[in-house]
Order: structure tokens, then sequence, then C-alpha cells
């Protein structure tokens, strides 16, 4: 479990990614009930630092701070901006010894260089992915998703796709109560699925009644009942197809795909903060039956919903005392 957090950041690192690695893993949100990390900017001879902003930074440590580190987290960077041989020996060293590397945006490179995207999928911002497969044709580039996760190698997309990075490892580690508090301080959706695609090809017109805004909003507070394509369609006062294909457009997967993550997310919900039976969980989020919730659970996380239960309900039972 991550409890040491240290950042990598050379010249030409991008501010906001800086920050955001800071907002999610820096912060101490003990009086929620969250854990608090050893949190640490690292900088090669911890001297000061530029930034793409144009000011520079002082750093207190240096890269030997990050052998303690469980998760190693890159920033984006200015493109093209040479990347020291010290920091590429450190990500190595972390993910050899066991640690989480994590990168945003642009800082795919920077793995790239250490040889950690070959053989594994990865992801960067969609106007760079051309790029990271061409300079790392070892590595699976797949420009179109929000974050990917490949054997303790995370990399995110741009900018708001690495707070979903973040909120995503927060989950994987600490359960949906603990990432739903992080992201509730942090005033942003919960969770978007990693598969999520990073933008609309075809622009929804900017009215209220041709968003799918609000069916998405009803449908998580009606996960319970049954749904198809046919009545959702009729809701929104389209055609079963011009609807399938909205849906996509809007969320990046189909609706039976996303109301299975919805029902999946609020299962975990469930898991951590009550003692409800796994039948009941299972027909409360639309599953009906306690094999088809096992069945989807365990596809999406891996676990049995009892293993998750054991693993996250002290946690979610304290996030859920807080809240009262």
């Amino acid at each position: 479990m991550i409890s040491n957090v240290a950042v990598l950041a050379f010249d030409g690192v991008a501010p906001f990614e800086l920050g955001v690695l800071h907002e999610a893993w820096g912060y101490d949100r003990s009086d929620e009930g969250l854990p608090v990390f050893d949190f640490a900017i690292c900088a090669p001879g911890g001297r000061p630092v530029s930034t793409q902003a144009g000011f520079g930074m002082t750093v207190e440590h240096d890269l030997g701070r990050a052998a303690e580190a469980d998760l190693i987290a890159v920033p984006a960077g200015a493109s093209g901006t040479p990347v020291p041989e010290c920091v590429l020996d450190t990500l190595r060293e972390g993910l050899d010894r066991g640690a989480r590397v994590m990168s945003l945006c642009t800082g795919a490179f920077v793995l790239g260089e250490a040889g950690l995207l070959d053989g594994r999928s990865c992801t960067t911002h969609w106007r760079h992915s051309a790029a990271l497969a061409r300079r790392f044709p070892l590595a699976r580039v797949l420009p179109e998703v929000l974050y990917v996760d490949d054997d303790r190698v995370l990399t995110s997309a741009g900018t708001a796709a690495g707070i979903d990075a973040c909120l995503y490892l927060w989950r994987e580690e600490f359960g949906a109560a603990a990432a739903s508090t992080v992201a509730r301080r942090m005033v942003v959706p919960p969770q978007r699925e990693g598969g999520q695609a990073q933008f609309i090809r075809t622009p929804v017109p900017d009215c209220d009644v041709e968003t799918l805004g609000p069916l998405l909003t009803w449908m998580t507070e009606h996960l319970g009942e049954e749904h198809t394509v046919e009545s959702l369609a009729r809701s929104a006062s389209m055609s079963a197809r011009t609807f399938a294909r909205r849906f996509r457009a809007e969320t990046g997967t189909t609706p039976h795909a996303w109301l299975t993550r919805q029902r999946v997310l609020r299962a975990e919900e469930l898991l951590e903060t009550t003692d409800r039976s796994v039948d009941w969980i299972a027909g409360e989020v639309g599953f009906g039956t306690a094999a088809m919730l096992r069945h989807h659970f365990t596809k999406v996380r891996s676990v049995s919903p009892q293993r998750y239960r054991r693993t996250f309900s002290s946690v979610g039972a304290a996030q859920a005392e807080q809240a009262g």
C-alpha cells in the first residue's frame, strides 16, 4: 500500500501537473480519516528547477529521496527537453524494487526513455500519442483513453486526466469511499473510467435538451432498475440507433458498459460502508443475483466482492462515520 510518494522534477516541468500530484498526494486529509503520505518533490542534485511557465522552483530533496518511495511520479515536461540519466536510473531502480511508477501527460516520454513502456500499454495527451508511438515502437500506445495501468506503470493523458489517474490509484489502494472523499475535496467527479475517450470526435450541440448529462444522472440514481437501449432512447426522445451513437460520443463507451461500471462502483461503496449481504447489494445496484454481481465485480476489480469487503471495509466505515 502506498505511504511514501516522490515526484521527480527537472527543468521544463509543467506547473499544473506538478500541482495535481501535490493535490492528490501531498495534502493532510487525516481530519476525514484518510491516510497521510510522506510526500516530497525531488530534483537532480536537489538544485533549483525551471518550469514551463517561466519561473524557477527551489527543491529541497535530491533523487536519493525517491529510493524510499512506494510511488514515483513524473509530471508533464517541455517536449524535447533532455532527461538527465540519473532521473531515468531512479525510475528503473524504483520499478525494479517494486514501487509503482506513474506519469502525467507528456511525462510518459520520460518513462519511455527509461525503457519502462516497452511491452506495456500506455497513453499520453492525444496530440502527442503518435510521437510517443514513433519514438518508442515497443510500447502499445492507446491514443484515446484517459489513463492506463499496466504492471505497476500508470500513464495518463493530458491535464484533467492526471486527476482521474490519481483518483483511480486512490481507489485501487484505499477503496471507493476514500477516493470519493478525495474527489469531493478536489471538487471533481469521483470516477472517470480509464477507457473513456479523451475527447469527443463530433462536438455535441451546446443545448441542455441535446446533452445526455441529465439522463446519465438519472441512470446513476436508478441503478437498481432494468435499463435497455430502447427504454433509455425513449427517455432521451431519440431512436435507439441515434441514442447509441450519441451515448458513445459523450461517454466513450456503450450504455451497457457504462451501466455495468456504475453498478460496480456503487457495489464497492456498499461493500465498504454497510454490512448488507452480497445478495442484497446485487439487487440494490441492478445486477439481480449475487452470481451476476460476482461475475462483473471480479471482471472489473480482479477480486471477489467478499475479498474486496475484507480489504476495504474498515476504511469505508471510517468514511461513513465522518460523513454522518
